[in-house]
């Protein structure tokens, strides 16, 4: 069974949600995490001037994905920055691309999940995430959120990002928050959810 964990990341952040994740798909039995990011869209001069460059040299041994490989997948984990309480922009063209796979029904009846990343605690964590459902929906994907049995959702002793939708991270204005030790839990937690719901699907 193939899990497929497809992100975007700028600094990294997102990137670390997605690699807990995979180690979450991991523990459950005959399950393989793929990670894969979508194509970049920011000139090299650009990421240079956000600062983004050393992030993305991390993540330059992960493959981009294409598209072929979100139908080959038994299902989905995707991972996305907010912009503005969406999904980002690399993101929603890399999906929208895929028509194709939506004529085909390529998707249909496969678990498909999201997990993001804002600067601040209330930046659209949620909106980001729920607005990513209608896309999954369209595709006729099962969707598979971050359930109160990942007890780590319900602390309030600190800052903290997750909820029933996905996992998430708060990063701060500078992008000098990483992920929590939590919240990595969160995204790990959701990784062994979706691929124990992918189970199911496909017997």
């Amino acid at each position: 069974m193939k899990i497929l964990i497809v992100y975007y990341s700028l600094y990294g952040h997102v990137y670390q949600l997605a690699q807990a994740a995979a180690e979450g798909v991991r523990s459950v039995p005959d399950a393989d995490a793929v990670l894969r990011r979508v194509p970049e869209t920011l000139s090299d001069e650009v990421l240079e001037k956000m600062g983004a460059v050393d992030a993305q040299k991390q993540q330059a041994s992960v493959p981009v994905c294409t598209i072929d490989e979100l139908g080959a997948a038994d299902a989905v984990i995707f991972g996305t920055p907010t912009r503005f309480g969406n999904m980002c922009g690399q993101m929603r063209q890399f999906l929208d691309a895929t028509g194709g796979l939506w004529m085909s029904g390529a998707l249909v009846g496969k678990a498909g999940s999201v997990i993001t990343s804002t600067n601040s605690q209330h930046g659209g964590q949620e909106s980001t995430i729920l607005s990513f459902h209608i896309t999954l929906l369209h595709h006729g994907m099962v969707i598979v959120g971050l359930p109160y049995s990942f007890q780590g959702q319900m602390t309030t002793d600190a800052v903290n990002g997750c909820s029933p939708y996905g996992a998430s991270t708060i990063a701060s204005t500078d992008g000098s928050r990483m992920p929590s030790e939590n919240e990595l839990a969160g995204a790990t937690f959701q990784g062994r959810h979706v691929a124990t719901i992918a189970s199911k699907l496909t017997k």
